[in-house]
């Protein structure tokens, strides 16, 4: 291989994460991400609190080349056959990296891990890239919700809410 091509090749290389169970160790970096990333972030007590209960789950996705840096996470539950994803975060300075869709299937692999038969999420009428991803996992719209988001300039936007089923 040419050296310069060598080179280049280093400088242009795609950042690599893996995913992994969360523990208490991820939530300041969780809270931080999630107030990026959404107008009402939640903060670390939240995330505890939340995490912390047996229907509750989280994964995150962090750079594996020894490097600190939180790539995304994905926090869910399941009850009684049913599953929710109650948010996804990626950091904006990885975007179309694959990580929403890596920690989608975590999501999806731990909840039929605990049997559940069916997925419902909410995603933003206007974050098309997610409603992408959702789409191509097999989620479908099954409603709306009118004003459910509120963006940092105080307007309301729509949340459609999908559904996938496992079974």
């Amino acid at each position: 291989m040419n050296p310069v091509t060598l080179l280049e090749s280093f400088f242009y290389r795609k950042v690599e994460f893996d995913v992994f169970p969360a523990t208490a160790d991820d939530y300041h970096d969780m809270s931080l991400l999630h107030g990026e990333r959404f107008f009402h972030g939640w903060d670390e007590s939240e995330l505890h609190s939340l995490v912390s209960q047996p229907t509750t789950f989280a994964y995150t996705a962090r750079l594996n080349n020894g490097m600190a840096g939180l790539g995304g996470f994905v926090l869910g539950r399941e009850a009684a056959g049913e599953s929710e994803i109650l948010t996804v975060a990626v950091s904006s300075k990885y975007p179309r990296q694959g990580l929403g869709w890596r920690l989608m299937l975590a999501a999806l692999r731990e909840v039929r891990g605990r049997g559940a038969d069916t997925m419902f999420l909410e995603v933003d009428e206007g974050n098309a890239p997610a409603q992408g991803l959702y789409r191509k996992l097999g989620f479908r719209k099954v409603a709306e919700r009118k004003g459910y988001y509120e963006l940092r300039d105080g307007s309301k936007t729509t949340a459609l809410v999908m559904r996938l089923d496992l079974r």
